[in-house]
């Protein structure tokens, strides 16, 4: 089994920054990919960013530009640093990882975060 462990919402007025961090816990062979989903009232969960095991990155066009995705692979940990914030970034935040694969088990399975709240108001 695998824990993600979220870190790093709040509160922050516009034109602000937060470092959202996400670390994968369990025994852990390899993954494909990891990454960030929000979900704002109202709304479906959407993708912000992800990288993959290449170091590949990908952004949703409302925040290229403003939100940078990074990870350290040796600890299984990805991050999410956010800068110009807006109000339309609240939401709930949540971490994913895809594709991982548990040492002595056959096959992989994607897995997510509790999530985290990111408020973006003055």
């Amino acid at each position: 089994q695998v824990q993600l462990v979220e870190s790093g919402g709040g509160l922050v007025q516009p034109g602000g920054s937060l470092r959202l961090s996400c670390s994968a816990l369990g025994n852990i062979f390899s993954m494909h990919a990891m990454g960030w989903y929000r979900q704002a009232p109202g709304n479906l969960r959407s993708l912000v960013a992800s990288i993959n095991h290449a170091g590949q990155t990908s952004y949703t066009d409302s925040v290229k530009g403003r939100f940078t995705i990074a990870k350290d692979a040796a600890n299984n940990t990805v991050y999410l640093q956010m800068s110009s914030l807006k109000p339309e970034d609240t939401a709930v935040y949540y971490c994913y990882v895809d594709k991982v694969v548990i040492l002595g088990r056959p096959g992989y399975d994607d897995y997510w975060g509790q999530g985290t709240q990111v408020t973006v108001s003055a």
